[in-house]
């Protein structure tokens, strides 16, 4: 990761330009799990490159450690992410046992892999488990999309919305399907609710499509999409963009503050951004099999110059 030390030395250290170190909140409301890095794609924007040819995926044990610690702490909501986590061996467990807890599952889903046979059971398993779907749809035009994420994906994510809102899900107010919009270049996105708008009226009129919420997500310079920024000479620019884009009224509510995430072999860290860098949380205990609630509370959260991307413009995460 040779590119993120240039990352940190763009612009002003993160810490320097908020002004104190952030912490987490007093409770922690989301438990979200990175269950694999292997993926049926391979997106240009991936922060943690995945693909076809990653094998990692969480072990039952740890699946159950995680399963113990939603009881024992009390987390309200369960994100389960990839890679495609639909691909993990693990999946279906794992949402199973989290809503026997009663607890809010999401999972973030990039809707081509429903295409494959072995997994086109899924979208009624999420249907009959009332899983919320986040769903990542680059844009709402073929070109733009089969760009950052590979000819064909625009053509099967349209074929997967429909099946979708045919099982109920952007209808039934128990069926959450929501999108998510990346920019396809060095760009940070536009105002949210403006390309909420334009969605809605393009995938409903072209494709008869209907969602609950679009979500703006600002690339973060690491990953896949790091290595482009600095292999294209963006680098800079960018770091100088989302600098120059800073805005400290989200900083309250970025994503880390009220999450804590696990990867698939167990380690904790702060967002998934910090899981993909190897960050670990501060302090001793670092792994689902030794933290405890303390651990938890009022900690410290890793920052570096990546963590730019979640507080620029309307804020992302």
């Amino acid at each position: 990761m040779h590119y993120f030390k240039k990352v940190n030395q763009a612009v002003a250290r993160f810490d320097d330009r908020v002004g104190y170190k952030i912490k987490t909140k007093d409770k922690i409301d989301t438990l979200q799990l990175n269950i694999t890095r292997t993926c049926n794609l391979a997106c240009k924007h991936c922060h943690l490159s995945c693909s076809p040819t990653r094998k990692e995926d969480m072990t039952i044990d740890v699946a159950r450690e995680c399963i113990e610690l939603l009881k024992s702490y009390g987390f309200s909501t369960v994100d389960i992410t990839g890679g495609a986590p639909e691909m993990s061996g693990v999946f279906k467990y794992l949402v199973e046992e989290a809503t026997k807890l009663g607890k809010k599952v999401m999972i973030r889903s990039n809707l081509t892999i429903y295409n494959k046979k072995e997994y086109e059971d899924i979208p009624q398993f999420l249907r009959d488990h009332k899983v919320d779907i986040i769903a990542s749809l680059p844009f709402y035009e073929r070109e733009k999309t089969d760009k950052v994420r590979g000819l064909g994906v625009f053509e099967d994510s349209i074929r997967i919305l429909k099946i979708l809102n045919a099982l109920g899900y952007g209808k039934d107010p128990d069926l959450n399907l929501n999108l998510v919009y990346n920019p396809s270049g060095a760009m940070i996105p536009q105002s949210e609710e403006e390309l909420e708008e334009v969605y809605r009226v393009k995938l409903r009129d072209d494709y008869g499509i209907v969602f609950n919420d679009l979500f703006a997500i600002t690339n973060s310079p690491i990953g896949n999409f790091g290595r482009w920024l600095d292999k294209s000479r963006n680098l800079a620019r960018y770091m100088n963009r989302l600098y120059n884009s800073f805005n400290d009224e989200v900083v309250e509510e970025v994503m880390c503050r009220s999450t804590l995430s696990v990867d698939y072999d167990g380690t904790i860290h702060d967002c998934d951004f910090n899981l993909s860098l190897g960050l670990g949380i501060k302090g001793k205990n670092k792994t689902i099999f030794d933290i405890t609630a303390n651990d938890l509370e009022n900690r410290q959260i890793i920052t570096a110059n990546h963590c730019y991307s979640c507080t620029a413009g309307a804020g992302s995460s």
